[in-house]
């Protein structure tokens, strides 16, 4: 079989894949090396490409592993080949992800932007009070891998945690509730922190609207990490400017790039990072993926279940 790999892996985890997969081909072309020629002689493809389109050209496609837990594009009809097997890097991403959600939290909670900013400018001055985080009621919107990381590491806090999900089961003994999205009205209201971690599909467009950020209180703050459409951008800066809410902390946007001219850039207690909680910033993701390819390859050679595989009719794992 002719198997692509598209992360920047490295001798050592390239070695672990073959190990994986004895007797096979593996190819190791970044995203922008894959030709169509790689494209039409997959069996497999372990990593994203650099547009989900490219599907299309696939004659022997079997099964594509993306790199990373977001599936936009490659759910869109027509994308995938007939029988070919999607699937995600969900829980590649948990550790980085969450640590870089409270690290904003202590960041927005603490000033730590204003004392950053002062000392730019050699300006030696208090501030005022800060914030606690511990007691603090945490909303976690998305329970996959990054909610249930983040979640957990609140609860160790000292938080109250509240966890919603798109399809409630058993209530995890950590959490203190679990509840359905259709209860964000009367959660919100009740939230210090909202962690946001939502893929983007149709049913997550705008969760957070601007009639659900008028119900929060001002000292909340808003965190999101999944996709940028799950907030109306235009309504938080708005709320930001008025005081209305406490921060936010925005790794993903929308539109996304982040247009230069957006006043959210420029908004009190806003802090705006470029898309860079997850992907290989944090060398261990990486680590954990490869680890997931080379597994799932074992699987898939002995005919056993794969792990992670994606539904196309919503973007979540299965």
């Amino acid at each position: 079989m002719y198997i692509l790999v598209t992360p920047p892996v490295n001798d050592r985890q390239k070695e672990k894949l073959m190990v994986a997969a004895p007797g096979h081909e593996l190819v190791f072309h970044v995203q922008n090396e894959v030709t169509e020629e790689d494209l039409k002689r997959a069996d497999i493809i372990l990593g994203n490409l650099n547009q989900p389109g490219r599907l299309k050209v696939c004659e022997n496609l079997k099964w594509i592993q993306l790199n990373n837990a977001g599936t936009e594009g490659y759910c869109e009809p027509g994308v995938m080949p007939d029988n070919a097997v999607l699937a995600n890097a969900t829980g590649a991403y948990g550790l980085a992800i969450s640590e870089h959600m409270i690290g904003c939290l202590f960041e927005l909670r603490k000033k730590l932007h204003l004392y950053y900013r002062n000392q730019l400018a050699h300006e030696w001055k208090s501030e005022g009070f800060v914030d606690v985080v511990e007691g603090s009621n945490v909303l976690v919107i998305g329970l996959g891998d990054i909610g249930t990381s983040f979640g957990r590491k609140m609860k160790a806090f000292g938080c109250r945690v509240t966890g919603v999900k798109r399809r409630i089961g058993e209530k995890p003994d950590w959490l203190d509730e679990l509840c359905g999205m259709d209860e964000l009205e009367r959660l919100l209201p009740q939230a210090d922190v909202v962690a946001m971690s939502l893929p983007g599909n149709p049913s997550t467009y705008h969760v957070l609207n601007r009639e659900r950020i008028a119900l929060l209180k001002e000292n909340a703050v808003v965190i999101n990490v999944g996709r940028g459409t799950a907030i109306d951008t235009d309504a938080l800066s708005e709320a930001l400017y008025a005081g209305k809410i406490a921060g936010a902390a925005l790794d993903v946007t929308d539109p996304e790039p982040l247009p230069a001219g957006h006043p959210i850039w420029d908004a009190p207690n806003a802090i705006i990072t470029p898309h860079i909680s997850g992907g290989f910033a944090l060398p261990e993701t990486l680590e954990q993926i490869v680890d997931l390819f080379a597994d799932n390859l074992r699987r898939y050679l002995a005919g056993s279940p794969l792990t992670n595989i994606v539904d196309p009719a919503t973007g979540y794992k299965d």
